[in-house]
């Protein structure tokens, strides 16, 4: 037997790639379009910056522990049980926490092949044994994640839209998911994107949350919120898997500033409207013309689509990525994501989308 000669790390840990985030610069070029990490282009409401500020004053003091104020703003505009629901520093927060919370060593969780990294991160994290269900067309394939489940299985992540890929599945297929899980497997539905999605067939979760008691879902402010740099997001979800949240989670899991500014956002509902608006308009607009270039586009309910380049020397998406970044726009190599010729743009201000298809005419030789 081996003595180790300094402190380890437990199992699994040093399996994990780290999570590296999008690109946020490029040397030499002036002005800087950042379309890496599916930000708001229209930022922050007016509201919540004023309410952010506001605090600076009180610094010295601690948060709410239980965030109940934004608890229960946000369940009163969302129509929902304050005490259902648990606030954390961002959705990677809140997945580390559902993890260490009900996965152990032994167990296993199942995500999709192009599903969002923090999965399989947290999951080993906790110990347990990530578990890849293949998609069909970049699309969770509801048929391949019950195929996965077996006895060991104890939570099943889905991103609904997905991330990087932008699709999604209609709700009728993630109730076909929920009834064919055992009742001790939890279903985490990771919501982030649902505030972009105009389809008849969609739903967040909350009627299945409402109605289960092995249902979760994942809410975020980073998205159309335009709060990304506050770290903050939330679960609704059964009381009991609330309750054994609440026993893990840090006493200060969210910060001050970021509760005034979450509580502003989600009353300002015309600030949202108008982020809808803008990515309803920029986001066809951007998949027709790179359909034009001969960019094949996966279809997107996002605010963000997924660019497939050809793998000809001289138009690769690394190649791309390069030519972009020279004129300052930054969009997300997928590399990781099992995607290698692709490259995820975040729907941007009408200059960055414009410049963006601009250059890319150019690259493609149109």
């Amino acid at each position: 037997m081996t003595v180790a000669t300094r402190p380890q790390p437990r199992p699994g840990v040093l399996d994990i790639a780290a999570y590296v985030p999008g690109k946020s610069s490029a040397p030499g070029v002036a002005k800087i379009h950042k379309l890496s990490s599916n930000e708001s282009p229209l930022g922050a409401s007016p509201n919540a910056i004023e309410a952010y500020q506001s605090i600076a004053q009180d610094l010295q003091d601690y948060p709410d522990g239980a965030a109940t104020v934004l608890r229960e703003a946000i369940g009163k505009a969302m129509g929902l049980d304050p005490n259902r629901i648990i606030c954390g520093a961002g959705s990677d927060d809140l997945i580390n926490l559902l993890a260490r919370g009900y996965l152990a060593d032994g167990d296993e969780a199942i995500h999709t092949t192009h599903g969002f990294l923090m999965y399989p991160i947290a999951t080993l994290g906790a110990g347990a044994k990530p578990v890849v269900a293949a998609e069909k067309n970049h699309t969770a394939d509801v048929d391949a994640i019950l195929k996965a489940v077996t006895p060991k299985t104890k939570m099943v992540f889905l991103a609904n839209p997905n991330n990087p890929t932008g699709t999604y599945i209609p709700f009728d297929e993630v109730k076909r998911l929920h009834a064919g899980l055992p009742p001790h497997v939890m279903l985490v539905l990771d919501a982030a994107y649902c505030e972009y999605v105009k389809r008849n067939d969609y739903e967040a979760g909350i009627e299945l949350v409402a109605t289960s008691d092995n249902v979760v879902m994942l809410r975020t402010f980073s998205k159309i919120h335009g709060l990304a740099a506050l770290r903050l997001g939330w679960i609704y979800g059964p009381a009991h898997i609330i309750d054994a949240l609440n026993r893990i989670r840090g006493p200060f899991n969210v910060n001050a500033p970021a509760i005034a500014a979450g509580i502003a956002s989600i009353n300002d509902s015309a600030h949202l409207d108008k982020a809808r608006a803008h990515n309803e308009k920029w986001l066809p607009w951007l998949t027709a013309e790179f359909e034009k270039l001969g960019i094949k586009v996966t279809p997107s309910v996002g605010n963000f689509i997924l660019l497939h380049f050809p793998e000809t020397p001289g138009k690769t998406a690394a190649e791309a990525d390069a030519l972009l970044s020279s004129r300052g726009v930054i969009m997300r190599a997928v590399r990781a994501y099992q995607l290698p010729n692709c490259l995820r743009m975040t729907v941007g201000s009408e200059e960055a989308n414009r410049l963006t298809v601009k250059t890319l005419t150019e690259f493609m030789g149109k």
